[in-house]
């Protein structure tokens, strides 16, 4: 079992920056590829960016390349994203996600194992 909270939502400008932060606990996080993922009401969850279970890869939904970055520091058990040049599109609950398989570059939502409960980010215009 891995236990993920997600933290660092919020309110910001077009334009500003957030950072958002995933906890892990209970069991070996560098045995999982994590996965960052956006839902608005109506509206199925997409995938923002991934990275490997090591730090060493990442991976981005076009929407976001550029922009953001996700990076992870296992000896903290913790995963990172950073946001800039945040758009009124970007605004919705995000959510940090787990996956025991290591490929990242066909991650989606069904293929995790371990999801957080969401923060949620508003980008005012």
């Amino acid at each position: 079992q891995v236990q993920l909270v997600e933290s660092g939502g919020g309110l910001v400008q077009a334009g500003g920056s957030l950072r958002l932060s995933c906890a892990a606990s209970g069991q070996t996080f560098s045995l999982y590829a994590v996965g960052w993922f956006r839902q608005t009401p109506g509206k199925e969850r997409e995938f923002v960016a991934a990275i490997s279970r090591g730090g060493g890869s990442t991976y981005y939904a076009d929407s976001v390349k550029g922009r953001f970055t996700i990076s992870r520091d296992n000896a903290k058990n913790a995963v990172y994203l950073q946001m800039n040049s945040l758009k009124p599109e970007d605004t919705a609950t995000y959510y940090c996600a787990a996956s025991i398989r290591p490929q990242i570059t066909t991650m989606t939502q069904y293929g995790m194992d371990y999801w957080g409960k969401g923060t949620l980010v508003t980008v005012s215009p």
